[in-house]
């Protein structure tokens, strides 16, 4: 065990701000305790101000009498504080010597350092002002972002289980009393406004710390579903929904990284939004807030309306765009031809020009693609034989009505739509029975053969191979890797909120603690430590927090605070990320 000693209080007297001792109360098990704190008394452009500088506990006179000489500006070590009298010592029953309260400290620590390199405590600071709160709101929204990227759960829950087995009430300086869901939901409305600030504030720092240029922006588009009905939030509606809960109202969000995964902006829409109606209001929005730089856009096929190809050519954007498939039938020839270019193992490409000579079309050919779509056809086909079948022997059984059995074909046919061109089938009536027969079509079985595994991109930039054209769209699964990182890590679904802003906040609040994550992963690319975030910050969110009670023979209680050492692989973590751990203590000044 390593201990936090008293010394880190010592490092907030180097301004001129007053501090001084003031007695809290704390009542537990129906006994009233006393326990002390450090305050520091400050001026604000809105007048004084005091906060906590750290919860000291139970102390005796002579403990007082030494922390009351550091603030005062005396520059003395704990073992100074006794000079005028001797030493205390006593006996520990070393049988009764036990742990408390362990808490979860190694990911409320590593996420608040990175908030720190962030500046995000600052900015929170600066733009969230303090009134008579007992707990300033910059603090709490910190509480809300933290919670989010360690432990991803609702404000109530955080407020009633969570928050209390975490080391956050020790690194932010809040009592445990103090956290409740009402806190925790006013935190929420007070961060929402500053959406657009912060994130001009993200993009200029996370550029500054890893050289980001954002040259290359990718663009998707995801749902996340309701618990509830949501009367009162206009944006909650049933549409096409990513987590298959067609069932509940969602809404759709809209996310912007860079080429690393880096978060840009994001917006939120209505859960019935069709992603192509986005693009417009999307690509506005990022050049009013960041300029009209010469950056390509790169989205999937959703997005490829003509009316966004017509928005994207007026001001010559350049893009990298998604195709649809029945595109491929234009470019047959060349998809015969044999003048492909082989990026790596099992994928070629080739450049194709456009009919009007203002694009350039990326014909793609994957071997793993080719063999997955082959299957998918194999077991289609498989299903609407057999489902034909089963029509066809109920029709010799009984006597149906033509329009009965072509809706049933219909059927069947939606359902199994990736085969469903390669049966030509005919209904017909018979003797008073409807009667079925059907063959396949050679041609499909051409055209699949020829065509599976392939499939196209489009842009108007005219000096990239296309090899790198190719490379530059693949980066689009940065941005479903965020969505996945949302939905898996941070808990974005379901949304248990009802109001349209509190919806809002929930979201802000999983993009910040996305950012987080993010900022985590470049750490460890930068150090050496692969692309792996999870593992590391789960191996340093093992360190613990826990109270270690000294019972002694007289029947008192020596309590100390400790932090578990580190494993000798968490230390070179912590060393490779140049982060240092026996220091935390001294950094948190809120």
């Amino acid at each position: 065990m390593k201990t936090c000693p008293l010394d880190f209080v010592f490092s907030f007297v180097d301004n001129n701000n007053e501090m001084f001792l003031r007695q809290c109360y704390r009542t537990k098990n129906g006994k009233r305790h006393a326990y002390w704190a450090l305050v520091e008394s400050y001026r604000t452009a809105r007048g004084p101000r005091q906060r906590v500088v750290a919860y000291l506990g139970e102390m005796d006179a002579s403990g007082r009498l030494g922390i009351k000489e550091a603030a005062e500006g005396k520059r003395v070590r704990q073992q100074e504080l006794f000079e005028n009298e001797k030493p205390e010592w006593v006996e520990v029953d070393i049988n009764r010597v036990r742990v408390e309260k362990p808490r979860s400290f190694g990911g409320a620590w590593l996420g608040l350092e990175i908030v720190r390199t962030l500046g995000l405590d600052r900015f929170f600071a600066e733009v969230i002002p303090s009134g008579r709160e007992d707990i300033p709101w910059h603090v709490m929204a910190l509480v809300l972002v933290l919670m989010r990227l360690t432990e991803p759960s609702s404000e109530l829950h955080i407020a009633e289980h969570l928050f209390e087995k975490s080391a956050l009430a020790d690194l932010l300086g809040i009592p445990a009393d103090k956290m409740n869901d009402d806190r925790l939901y006013r935190a929420l409305d007070k961060l929402l406004p500053h959406k657009a600030e912060l994130e001009v504030h993200l993009k200029k720092r996370l550029g500054e710390l890893f050289n980001l240029d954002y040259d290359l922006l990718l663009y998707d588009i995801t749902s996340t579903y309701f618990e509830g009905e949501a009367k009162g939030n206009p944006l909650a509606r049933r549409g096409y929904s990513r987590d298959h809960r067609g069932d509940c109202k969602q809404v759709t969000i809209a996310l912007v990284v860079d080429k690393n995964g880096i978060p840009l902006a994001y917006e939120v829409f209505e859960g019935n939004r069709h992603d192509s109606t986005t693009v417009e209001e999307i690509v506005e929005l990022v050049e009013d807030r960041y300029g009209k730089a010469d950056r390509i856009w790169a989205m999937d096929r959703g997005m490829a309306s003509k009316g966004n190809m017509e928005f994207l050519k007026e001001e010559n954007r350049r893009y990298i765009l998604g195709t649809p498939k029945n595109m491929l039938k234009k470019f047959e020839l060349e998809l015969l031809s044999g003048d492909w270019r082989e990026v790596h193992e099992g994928l070629e490409v080739k450049l194709c020009a456009s009919p009007e000579g203002d694009e350039t079309f990326i014909l793609c050919r994957s071997s793993q693609r080719r063999e997955k779509e082959k299957a998918m056809h194999k077991r289609f086909e498989q299903r609407i034989e057999k489902g034909l079948e089963k029509i066809a022997s109920g029709c010799s059984k009984r006597r149906y009505k033509t329009s009965v059995i072509e809706r049933r074909v219909g059927r069947l046919l939606e359902r199994n739509s990736r085969a469903a061109g390669l049966f030509d089938i005919k209904v017909k009536e018979n003797g008073g029975r409807a009667e079925i027969k059907w063959k396949k079509r050679d041609a499909w079985f051409d055209w699949a053969i020829l065509s599976e595994g392939c499939y196209m991109l489009r842009t108007n930039i005219t000096n990239w191979s296309a090899e790198d054209l190719w490379k530059a769209y693949i980066q689009l699964t940065e941005a479903e890797a965020a969505f996945r990182i949302h939905k898996s890590d941070l808990s974005i679904r379901p949304i248990w909120h009802q109001r349209e802003d509190r919806v809002k906040s929930h979201i802000f609040v999983c993009f910040l603690a996305y950012v987080l994550w993010k900022t985590l992963a470049q750490l460890c690319r930068r150090a050496g430590l692969g692309d792996e975030p999870r593992r590391v910050f789960d191996e340093i969110g093992a360190i613990q927090l826990v109270d270690v009670v000294f019972p002694t023979k007289t029947g008192k209680k020596i309590r100390r605070r400790c932090i578990t050492s580190p494993s000798k692989h968490q230390s070179i973590l912590l060393d490779r990320l140049g982060f240092m751990l026996l220091k935390t203590t001294k950094k948190y000044e809120l």
